[in-house]
């Protein structure tokens, strides 16, 4: 009797996993969901802030930055996928983008590896500077959609 019970338990994990498992060649998102900044802060804000955290929010924005700024003819924000736009969800384009994405993963390691090297010897105030600037791009790309 427990062998059945743990034979449909099995059966049935195996099957909702299957159901619920995202398909290797479903449409992606043009811009990666993780291009996204959780809070915008104000110079009174960053101020406030340790030199550390300033550079982890600086590192971050860069980030962001590089997932979408390469795409903005197309979309500023995650979630429009390229059949979205007509694009053929062919294996040459589907490669195309998948080699995009592996590249922007490379250079994004690389940026912030050395990022955390050098930022530290930054300067508090241009470190703030910095992320605000980020921040108006980011926003700024918001109000491109209005244009």
């Amino acid at each position: 009797m427990k062998s059945r019970i743990t034979i449909t338990c099995i059966i049935l994990l195996l099957g909702s996993a299957a159901a619920f498992s995202q398909s290797r060649n479903a449409p992606q998102s043009i811009i990666s969901r993780t291009a996204i900044i959780k809070k915008y802060y104000d110079k009174k804000e960053l101020s406030e802030l340790p030199k550390g955290i300033l550079l982890d929010l600086c590192v971050e924005r860069v980030g962001v930055l590089a997932k979408t700024l390469p795409y903005i003819a197309l979309a500023t924000k995650p979630g429009i996928t390229m059949i979205d736009f007509g694009i053929p969800y062919t294996s040459d384009y589907r490669k195309a983008y998948e080699s995009q994405e592996e590249n922007t993963k490379n250079y994004l390691e690389i940026t912030s590896d050395y990022q955390k090297k050098i930022l530290p010897y930054a300067d508090k105030d241009d470190l703030i500077k910095a992320i605000l600037f980020y921040e108006n791009i980011l926003k700024s790309l918001h109000e491109f959609d209005d244009m």
